[in-house]
């Protein structure tokens, strides 16, 4: 299971990248920076339920009050628990489905 999901916002519209460790959830969220038209926000770790914020937004967000960085916070997480619900309950359609050899027709040959 992959623990942590790196949040961006690209178009106006928040996404994950689902990572299995801290380490490559910080990789993930360097290499956003190199995006121009994405904007990365933070780490979001599944089992603490906690969020951590890129250095920028972290000092921004140090500077809030207690009841705004409670209200924040909670927004994040919310956002990030909604997003990995969403991937959680993805099905694909027939056209996203990768063919198999287990998926192709069968045919039967009779004598």
């Amino acid at each position: 299971m992959k623990r942590f999901s790196v949040l961006y916002l690209f178009k106006k519209q928040y996404h994950h990248i689902l990572c299995e460790t801290h380490a490559e959830a910080d990789t993930e969220l360097r290499k956003l920076f190199t995006k121009k038209k994405k904007i990365p926000l933070g780490i979001y770790d599944d089992k603490t339920e906690l969020f951590y914020w890129e250095p920028v937004r972290q000092q921004k967000f140090d500077r809030l009050t207690l009841q705004e960085q409670g209200k924040v916070g909670n927004e994040m997480i919310t956002i990030a628990q909604n997003l990995r619900s969403r991937d959680d309950h993805w099905v694909p359609n027939e056209t996203q489905l990768q063919s198999d050899i287990l998926q192709r027709p069968l045919f039967l040959i009779h004598d």
